[in-house]
């Protein structure tokens, strides 16, 4: 049948980005670990070896989306929202009950799988809005990805001032904020996250534009929030002042609604024929569309988006709609043997030398970071600090920052010179060990300092990560094999956080409160109970060690790991440098039109080179 199309079918994909921003706003809950392990270790008498093993528990639930990236293909995506909402109040409701003293404590296991089950709401909602959003964008994947990493980064400076204005620093309200607040917010961006039809998929004529107004936003939200977390901390702010900063940030967070708004009234109308037909209780659309405005080529080099052309007969439009994300994958040739840079399996890019490579690098960068951010807490009171709320934020912002930043500045160099992400993970590697040597020596202000240039690095990992793995293994089983390179993060918090980390911290606080050979015995028995406590002269004492040698010999060891990670990432780069320049490289093909996609889908040739 013939509808008519246009602007608001433009409009569609950027209102789904922009959905998808709030849901990524709201889905770093586990960033606000710092804020409530505390009250959790003193409430149920944790010591620090069993907190940071809840903290792992967080880690993995953070991360495993195995289940979510295989159903992604299958569920739409309000399926996948309404499932995360489901895990996020059960875990944190839980929580909150514990923590709030509403039910008696419950065992050390079943807290830990209450707090994966709440962490693990993140990979849905994650999952649900970056396969979709990748998938409508094909040609700006960096970007896109650099944008929707960078606002799950940023949560946690938005929970942060929410914490301090709205809640009062309540730990136990904050729990119960987590519990409700992503599942209000996933039922209004259901309405809007959805695949677009295939004509949409054309490169917006002023797409650059519209990023570009994004990007300044999000710049501009970041700035703020790290102006009001100075002002708040280093001066006495009237309550009323601080929920008024609050409102200014809402505001900030609803900006970029002015781009589908401006592409609803932007634009001519188009005539588009659409065949409908149903896959699995879904309703699909085949379209092609008769405008021929977007016949344009970005001014640096990038694939040029598909030419239009007549409209063919209604029998030729039965063309698969996959091949239309082609465009934004060089439009190779189909293969049983996929190459680099066409559709994987998750079972055929888990043989490959490149996709370890990846996994490793990312492991080294995000399991040391993870170490730092979960210790958060306790390496401020052992410096002095009694507030970590502005480490937390500086921590979000500055990662935030450098998800976006990532995204946008690997996107220019892929597209004019070719130039791997690989590189990009290798600098974060760089980074990421100067914070960590500053954490070890914890010189004064290396905390501040220390957390901006973790949070940096932190955020190039994940916006550099994403695109890489869709650009070498494709986006057909993307949402799989994305969740499977994020299990990097919980397999290194497990081994850096809750196995290295939390056995040295306590050594050290052990050298404190058990001086001789009969109290280290005791605290070697408390170690394997339930309580966070030892005898030492008839006086029960709290496991906590204060000074600069608490993290020292853990930081070293952190910035050697990322040592290896540079290695890695430089060995990478080396072996996918081809990858690249076969798909971005002056020597690209041109993409074809969509009346041509049909025949180029069943092509065996390569398409000619222009």
């Amino acid at each position: 049948m013939m509808k008519m199309v246009g602007a608001g079918g433009a409009a569609k994909k950027w209102i789904g980005l922009v959905a998808g921003m709030w849901v990524e706003a709201s889905a770093g809950n586990a960033y606000t670990f710092a804020f409530y392990s505390t009250k959790l270790k003193h409430v149920l008498h944790y010591h620090q070896f069993q907190l940071n093993n809840l903290g792992v528990a967080k880690d993995i639930g953070e991360n495993v989306g195995l289940l979510a990236g295989a159903l992604c293909n299958s569920l739409p995506p309000w399926v996948m929202l309404s499932i995360g909402a489901t895990s996020g109040f059960i875990g944190y409701g839980m929580l909150w009950l514990v923590v709030s003293q509403q039910i008696a404590p419950l065992p050390y296991w079943q807290m830990c799988i209450l707090q994966c089950i709440g962490a693990n709401s993140s990979t849905w909602l994650s999952t649900a809005v970056l396969v979709t959003c990748l998938r409508n964008f094909p040609h700006s994947r960096g970007t896109v990805a650099g944008i929707l990493k960078g606002f799950m980064g940023l949560s946690a400076a938005i929970f942060t001032q929410i914490f301090i204005s709205l809640l009062c620093y309540n730990s136990e309200w904050l729990l119960l904020l987590l519990a409700i607040g992503p599942g209000i917010v996933c039922l209004i961006a259901m309405l809007f996250i959805r695949p677009v039809s295939p004509a949409s998929l054309i490169k917006d004529k002023d797409e650059h534009g519209k990023f570009l107004f994004i990007h300044l936003v999000c710049i501009a939200l970041a700035l703020y929030l790290l102006s009001i977390t100075f002002v708040e901390n280093l001066l006495t702010v009237n309550p009323i002042a601080s929920k008024i900063f609050t409102a200014i940030m809402a505001i900030f967070l609803t900006a970029p609604l002015a781009v589908p708004m401006k592409s609803l009234t932007d634009g001519s109308w188009d005539v588009e024929f659409a065949t409908t037909n149903c896959n699995c209780g879904r309703r699909e659309e085949k379209t092609t569309s008769l405008s021929d405005k977007e016949n344009s080529d970005d001014d640096n080099g990038a694939l040029s988006p598909p030419r239009a052309t007549q409209a063919p007969p209604e029998n030729e439009l039965e063309f698969d709609s996959q091949a239309l994300l082609a465009v934004g994958e060089g439009a190779v040739r189909r293969q049983k043997r996929p190459r680099r840079g066409q559709d994987f399996t998750l079972g055929q890019a888990i043989v490959k030398a490149d996709f370890w490579l990846l996994f490793l690098s990312f492991f080294c960068g995000v399991g040391s970071g993870v170490t730092a951010i979960n210790n958060l807490a306790q390496m401020g009171e052992a410096q002095g600090y009694s507030d970590v709320s502005i480490f937390v934020s500086l921590i979000s912002i500055w990662n935030f920052l450098g998800r976006l930043g990532g995204g946008a500045v690997s996107e220019h160099y892929v597209r004019s010179d070719a130039i791997p992400r690989s590189v990009w993970m290798a600098m974060a590697h760089c980074l990421m060990a100067s914070a960590h040597l500053l954490f070890a020596f914890a010189v004064p202000g290396s905390l501040y300092v220390g957390s901006v240039i973790l949070g940096i690095s932190y955020g190039i990992h994940f916006s550099t990560m994403v695109p890489t793995a869709s650009e070498l293994f494709g986006l057909k089983h993307f949402g799989v094999i994305y969740n499977f390179l994020t299990m990097a993060s919980p397999l290194g918090s497990f081994l850096f956080s809750g196995v290295i980390t939390g056995y040295l911290y306590d050594q050290e606080a052990k050298k404190k409160i058990a001086p001789d050979a009969r109290i280290v015995d005791t605290f070697l028995n408390n170690l394997h109970n339930n309580y966070d406590v030892v005898v030492n002269d008839d006086h029960v004492q709290v496991l906590e060690c204060i000074g600069a040698h608490c993290f020292k010999v853990t930081f070293i060891i952190m910035a050697c790991v990322c040592g290896l990670g540079i290695l890695v990432s430089i060995v990478l780069t080396i072996r996918i440098r081809r990858v690249y320049l076969s798909l971005y490289g002056p020597s690209t093909p041109p993409i074809q039109s969509t009346s041509d996609l049909k025949s180029s889908a069943s092509n065996t040739h390569p398409p000619t080179r222009a």
